[in-house]
This record gives C-alpha cells, sequence and structure tokens, in this order.
C-alpha cells in the first residue's frame, strides 16, 4: 500500500505546505481546505518515506474528539463530506475522501497551548525539548517550579500548562515561560487559553483512561474568528486534536513510572531515526548531501499499527477500567 504524500488539485490555490497538511483556499471566502497527508516528519526533517492511511487516522481521531469536546469550546471544522464542500472541490475526491476538513478560516493565535499531566523524557514535538532533562538540572519545566522527587514518568499532582512559539515553517518553536507567552498575545486571551487548554486535557485524559490509554500530554492550536453577537472575537479550537502527532499516549496496562513508556506516538519514528544514525546538522540526509531520510518498512508498518490502535482504543472505551 503506497502512502499519499502530496496533493494535486491545480484549479484550488494552494496556501501552505506543511510537514503534514496541505491547505487550499475555495471559493467561499471564510473556509478553507484541510488535507492530512500521509507524511511524516520528525525532528523538524519531513521523511522521504510516508504512513500508509495516516492522514485518514489522524482525520479521523480529530473528528472524534471535535465532537466530544465541543461542549468545552466551539473548532473550526464545517464539514468532512465532499458533495457539502464547494464544488470546485468534488472533482478531486478520490484524493480528498477521508483526509479533508472543510474549515472556517480563522485568525491563528501565535502561540502553542502544550498541557502536560506527566514528565516526560521524550519531546513533546520535534522542536520542544524534554521536560524530564530540565526538571533534572533545574527542578522546573518551562521555568515552572515542580515539586523534588518526581521520577521519569510520573503523573504530576495536577496538569501543567507550558505554552510555546509558534514559528512559521521551517523555523523551531520554543518553549516560552506563561509570563512571555501572556506578553505576547495579551494577559487576557492567555487567560482564556490556558483554562480552555486545561479543562480540555483534563476531560480528554479522563475519558481516555476508560479505553486503556493514558494521555501523558498534548498540543492545541486555537484560533479567532468574529463573535456572531458583534462582541469580541470568538476563540475556537483549530488544526488537528489529540492525535498520536499532537500528543503523547501510552498504554495504561504497561505504565511504569521511573522510566521511558511504550507509546502510540511519533517516538517510534524518532527512535528508529537516531538509531540510523540522524543528529543535529545533518537534517537534509545521512551525509548532508541533501538526499533526505527514510525509514524502513518495519518502522512504517509499526507505526501505521501504533496509531490504528490508537484509534480504535479511542472509539472502543473498556467500560470497567
Amino acid at each position: 500500500m503506497a502512502a499519499f504524500l502530496q496533493t494535486d488539485l491545480p484549479v484550488l490555490p494552494l496556501l501552505s505546505r506543511g510537514k503534514v497538511r496541505d491547505v487550499y483556499a475555495t471559493s467561499s471566502p471564510d473556509h478553507l481546505l484541510f488535507i492530512a497527508t500521509d507524511r511524516i516528519s520528525v525532528y523538524d526533517v519531513i521523511l522521504k518515506s510516508g504512513i500508509p492511511d495516516k492522514g485518514q487516522l489522524l482525520t479521523s481521531i480529530s473528528l472524534f474528539w471535535f465532537e466530544k469536546l465541543k461542549h468545552v469550546i466551539p473548532n473550526h471544522l464545517v464539514t468532512v463530506n465532499i458533495d457539502e464542500m464547494p464544488e470546485e472541490v468534488r472533482q478531486y475526491r478520490e484524493q480528498l475522501e477521508g483526509r479533508t476538513m472543510l474549515v472556517r478560516k480563522a485568525k491563528i493565535v501565535p502561540m502553542e497551548a502544550i498541557v502536560r499531566g506527566y514528565i516526560t523524557a521524550a519531546r513533546v514535538t520535534s522542536s520542544i525539548g524534554s521536560a524530564w532533562a530540565e526538571y533534572q538540572k533545574s527542578q522546573t519545566v518551562c521555568s515552572i517550579p515542580i515539586p523534588e522527587g518526581m521520577k521519569e514518568s510520573q503523573k504530576f499532582p495536577t496538569p501543567i500548562f507550558t505554552p510555546s512559539t509558534k514559528a512559521e515553517q521551517g523555523d523551531h518553536d520554543e518553549n516560552i515561560s506563561p509570563e512571555k507567552a501572556a506578553e505576547l498575545i495579551g494577559q487576557e486571551l492567555f487567560d482564556r487559553i490556558k483554562t480552555v487548554s486545561l479543562q480540555l486535557y483534563t476531560t480528554a485524559a479522563e475519558y481516555a483512561e476508560s479505553c486503556g490509554l493514558i494521555l501523558a500530554d498534548t498540543k492545541f492550536e486555537f484560533g479567532l474568528v468574529p463573535s456572531t453577537s458583534g462582541g469580541k472575537d470568538e476563540l475556537i479550537l483549530v488544526d488537528e486534536v489529540l492525535t498520536p502527532d499532537s500528543s503523547r499516549y501510552w498504554p495504561r496496562d504497561q505504565y511504569e513510572p521511573g522510566k521511558g513508556q511504550p507509546s502510540f506516538d511519533k517516538q517510534y519514528v524518532r527512535n528508529a531515526l537516531t538509531a540510523a544514525g540522524y543528529r543535529k546538522g545533518l537534517e537534509s540526509g545521512p551525509n548532508g548531501n541533501g538526499e533526505g531520510w527514510g525509514i524502513n518498512d518495519t518502522v512504517i508498518e509499526g507505526t501505521r499499527e501504533r496509531y490504528k490502535e490508537a484509534e480504535q482504543m479511542l472509539k472502543s472505551p473498556h467500560s470497567e477500567l
């Protein structure tokens, strides 16, 4: 099965081609076409190899969470039904089916909202470093003081909110203090995002646990749209939500504090790339000559199965847990 790495929709204006998603304008001035490909990136490097079905799995998981969390905050989803999308979109049904959302156009807040429920050694995203490493040096996580005596992978007394910058494509996100984040976007908006992010995480983590999963940490993104009542702009949830690309899920029945945990996220691919010789300075390929990085069939299939298992577990909660 071949991975779907790039869209080709010549009638539609391409606005951006990100690490995973291609975004197009449509004839509707208030909407965008948001397409999840099968590309995968680690350490801010888009790999030559894709993961078959990854785009559909990410979309399916996002749709699941958008529906489950809509009572907490509205989101940007309009429809996933190709027949309900603008007419010029429908001719590309074969490429788009199952991996595409028509979404509301929003002004993106230039801050990523990271919530951590557990202290982890692995990275939250390719650019955002290890909470465990920082804690060992300074007993802080993103400059937030943390109680002494914690073990790797241990649950925090309460979830913590650790914002980061939202970099332009090709640049790196950076952890920032809550104070700096408030300066960046304004105190009132920061407080709104912090409150809703913690509520989203707590709600999702409780549900995930009923499915046999630990939601260790996750990343949310937000946008602003004009209010229908004419007041201040409305805050909405955008991008993907609570997928294995943006979150860390651990199997609950294998959880053991004091060490790294098996997971359903991209850490499996990061480990494989590191074992193949990846290091900073070799982003363009093993020999630094632009040939790019790939992963073997075993890692490709293993990643696909991990994402698929996470989706199945989330949609089949175990009432006895």
